[in-house]
């Protein structure tokens, strides 16, 4: 259905719990994407980020820690036992494994050579495909005269290893610089002047609502972890594809909840996480399960969505559930619950069937496009025209009837229009609505929100849609 982002070569970092993976995902990447915390097996599900360096680009992966070798030593559980969370996590991290160009080993200098370290080493030699493209990472080498410690790891039999200190960055260059010769002869290392545009979309809602299930099915293999247990996804996943020549990044985010932000510890994280992506986007996709009741905490979570000026869908997922399958009464029911947000689509999808996901992709290019469209002045001055013979401007306060000297576009993504009138004037603001839903009709800004600000020689106020 989809192709891989730019197919940009995979560097999955491994190793036991509390090695301080997530931190050298943050540190290489540069961002704050993977939380870290003293709790064993706080990372989860898998992050992706893309990592720059000397002119080039990798795709870089935090995996769980691992502690179940079966999943690395293929021996999986039976496909009719349910899998927790955490045996998700640990077969999604063996299937990174499989898919990486390189591994890099991560132990711990501050513990030494430990049983699990030597297990994971023998794991990785019974499986020759994974050896070849494994380098072996000590972390917290945070003084040169811990460096001589290192040298134990030699004893895993995996070769020479590079000393770091992920929280002082100590030693990351000549990691990167390595990392990118092991690499060269991949085909598909990308150089910065050829990095594409990407288009970035954010799941939000609730947990347990379908967030994962659907980027799974967008994109058509497992990258997210899918569980009945809440809170399964932690941080927020990023994601990659292609699709007819557009890259796209999907943001899977952890569900958000009335209480969650005022809760301390991990829940509290994901969720400020969850709405720093939302904050990154370009377009939401607000994911609700029409298996259960619409809430006030949806109406307040699409309200955010809009005040960021987001582009939006609604996604009414588990639409296999529902019977009879009365579209148009669905479609009343939550725009009626939704009323400020009559402009995005209602798309009626089953993450579980796959119905209608496909479609999401080519809606996802149609609203992209629509944030990036500029209408001529002389096309907005001839719909000015059109709309002032329908309805004359109505005025807001005063006796005098207000007029439209200029209707012109000032930005686009989002798109911004300015509305000029007398320096005495005041226009109604049902009338701008009446004026912005003519430019809806007329220029198809599907999805999209749309900020009118009206304009005299005394002030300037906006309307937001």
């Amino acid at each position: 259905m989809s192709e891989r982002f730019t197919q940009l070569p995979l560097v999955t970092l491994f190793g036991r719990t509390n090695v301080g993976k997530s931190t050298i995902f943050n540190r290489l990447t540069e961002k704050s994407q993977a939380l870290i915390s003293d709790i064993s097996g706080t990372t989860r599900d898998s992050n992706l980020g893309v990592v720059a360096w000397d002119n080039c680009e990798f795709e870089l992966a935090d995996t769980a820690g691992f502690y179940d070798f079966n999943h690395l030593e293929k021996k999986p559980k039976k496909k009719d036992e349910k899998l927790s969370a955490n045996d998700l996590a640990q077969r999604q991290a063996a299937r990174l494994l499989s898919e990486a160009q390189l591994i890099l080993f991560i132990v711990d200098n501050r513990d030494g050579l430990t049983a699990d370290d030597r297990r994971l080493a023998k794991a990785l030699k019974s499986r020759p495909e994974l050896i070849a493209k494994t380098m072996v990472v000590v972390n917290k080498v945070d003084s040169f005269k811990y460096a001589s410690e290192a040298a134990v790891f030699t004893k895993l039999g995996l070769g020479a290893p590079q000393l770091i200190s992920a929280s002082s960055g100590s030693g990351t260059g000549d990691l990167l610089s390595k990392i990118l010769t092991r690499l060269s002869w991949t085909d598909n290392l990308t150089t910065l002047e050829n990095r594409p545009e990407e288009i970035r979309v954010t799941f939000i809602g609730k947990p347990n609502v379908g967030k994962s299930s659907l980027v799974n099915a967008l994109l058509g293999y497992d990258r997210s972890l899918v569980s009945d247990e809440p809170h399964t996804t932690r941080e927020p996943q990023d994601a990659f594809l292609t699709w007819r020549e557009k890259n796209i990044r999907l943001v899977d985010t952890a569900g958000l909840t009335k209480e969650g932000h005022k809760r301390a510890g991990l829940e509290k994280a994901s969720g400020e996480r969850a709405l720093s992506a939302l904050h990154k986007s370009d377009l939401v996709l607000f994911v609700l399960d029409v298996s259960e009741p619409l809430t006030k905490q949806d109406a307040r979570l699409v309200g955010e969505i809009i005040a960021q000026r987001k582009s939006l869908v609604l996604l009414a997922n588990k639409w296999d559930k529902i019977k009879p399958k009365d579209v148009k009464g669905w479609t009343q029911k939550i725009y009626n619950h939704f009323p400020f947000a009559a402009w995005a689509p209602i798309k009626f999808v089953s993450a579980k069937s796959g119905l209608k996901v496909p479609e999401l992709l080519d809606l996802i290019l149609e609203i992209a496009a629509a944030r990036e469209l500029k209408v001529s002045d002389s096309q907005l001055q001839k719909l000015l025209a059109k709309i002032v013979k329908i309805h004359l401007p109505a005025k807001g306060k005063g006796l005098k009837a207000p007029r439209i000297y200029e209707f012109t576009q000032t930005q686009t993504n989002p798109p911004t229009f300015k509305i000029r009138i007398g320096s005495k004037d005041n226009l109604h603001f049902s009338y701008v609505r009446f004026m912005e839903n003519r430019l809806r009709e007329k220029y198809n800004f599907i999805g999209t929100p749309i900020k009118m600000e009206v304009v005299n020689n005394k002030r300037v106020h906006s309307l937001n849609s």
